[in-house]
């Protein structure tokens, strides 16, 4: 880095703690822009990006696609109020019920944001409580469900929730075994709410048959099943939805991320029954479904239909899966998750030291916890992408004693 650029680089960091909130750590670079699966900062360095916005943008960066779609959508509407409707709303929420497989009993809510997705999910929760006899939420620990009230009441991390107690009362966190789902469950339960794979917690699979078994105990006690899939949907893990990988649908389902390829975007899609649990005034948002946000997502869905992304996510978590089991670096321990939602567990806690080391190199990883990190590239990664990823990330490996 030349002097001028060290000065440059002082000076951002400098302006953004002046003026930004302590709630974010200090910002790894200054981005500037970015083209398919690489991004530049202001100094000019090239970082391949495995992390993808956190599992946001699908397409990776400046895809035509959704360029040309948000700039003709811009042109036209970008936001009416929600007393209105447009055409790239519903034409969103068609595809919705479409992919999660809701069919013509789907209905959709449309919001901002993932822990948005989750708030609604929580109230639609509440609504199901059998006359009052259903009291009960029962939720994950070690899960990640979002930070405003709701969602954090969800999320089973003490370190985020304890600074904001009290939170929403009536939930219970479980430890993700079977033996835990079946003491748990009852018919005073209202919900049953999980993310198929904890992602936040370093992408940790649930065990083996904990999922049908949900949905199986869930219908017995008259619970909803409510899937968080803001960071393991809109293909990411190698199916449109995680769920669908073992046979089961819910009763709602929570998406984001993904969704907009970097256009903020959340939804709440319902299957069935739970679709006429809401009812007039109970729910709502400015912003959610405004034309802009839905043509973006209409743009993205389509695009990952046209380019077989879906498959893409399969071949290539698969290979990237295999070569870090090969690379024989004595830091990895395991290799989780599924298609493009990649865990690599260590056999110590040097992740920190490891994104920091690839980070260096220019490539983007992400520190998920002490022992674990996680790759959650664009779904339209190709050999190229691969292979620099792998010569990156065992340098990496490497540099780190």
């Amino acid at each position: 880095m030349s002097e001028s650029s060290s000065v440059e680089s002082h000076e951002w960091k400098k302006h953004y703690s002046d003026v930004m909130m302590g709630s974010h750590a200090a910002p790894l670079a200054m981005l500037e822009r970015g083209s398919g699966c690489h991004v530049w900062d202001v100094d000019g360095k090239r970082y391949l990006d495995f992390l993808g916005g956190i599992a946001v943008n699908s397409l990776g960066y400046a895809h035509p696609v959704l360029v040309e779609a948000v700039s003709r959508q811009m042109a036209t509407l970008a936001h009416v109020s929600n007393y209105f409707a447009t055409r790239p709303q519903l034409e969103l929420a068609d595809r919705l019920r479409d992919i999660t497989g809701a069919g013509d009993t789907g209905r959709a809510y449309f919001c901002n944001s993932g822990a948005e997705a989750m708030e609604a999910a929580f109230k639609l929760a509440r609504l199901n409580n059998g006359g009052g006899k259903r009291t009960r939420i029962i939720a994950l620990t070690n899960a990640f469900h979002g930070r405003t009230m709701g969602a954090l009441s969800l999320t089973g991390k003490a370190a985020l929730r304890d600074p904001f107690a009290p939170l929403l009362g009536g939930v219970e966190h479980i430890d993700s075994t079977l033996e835990a789902l079946e003491a748990a469950m009852d018919d005073t339960v209202a919900a049953l709410i999980f993310e198929p794979i904890k992602g936040e917690a370093g992408v940790v699979d649930l065990p083996e048959g904990f999922i049908v078994r949900a949905r199986e105990l869930t219908r017995e006690h008259g619970a909803l099943l409510i899937i968080d899939e803001i960071q393991t949907g809109i293909a990411r893990t190698g199916s449109w939805f995680a769920y669908q990988q073992y046979g089961i649908v819910p009763d709602a389902v929570a998406i984001a991320k993904g969704l907009g390829g970097g256009v903020p975007i959340g939804a709440l899609v319902t299957f069935g029954v739970a679709s006429g649990l809401y009812q007039q005034g109970h729910h709502g948002s400015t912003f959610g479904g405004n034309p802009l946000a839905t043509a973006a997502a209409n743009a993205v869905l389509g695009e990952i239909e046209r380019a077989g992304l879906i498959e893409n996510a399969q071949r290539r978590g698969a290979e990237l899966k295999n070569a870090i089991e090969s690379i024989g670096s004595a830091h990895v321990a395991e290799v989780r998750g599924s298609g493009l939602l990649i865990g690599v567990g260590l056999t110590s806690p040097l992740s920190k030291d490891i994104a920091a080391a690839a980070l260096e190199l220019g490539l983007i990883v992400n520190a998920a916890n002490e022992s674990s990190i996680r790759l959650a590239p664009p779904l339209i990664v190709g050999d190229a992408e691969v292979a620099e990823f792998l010569d990156l990330f065992t340098k990496a490996l490497e540099a780190v004693r």
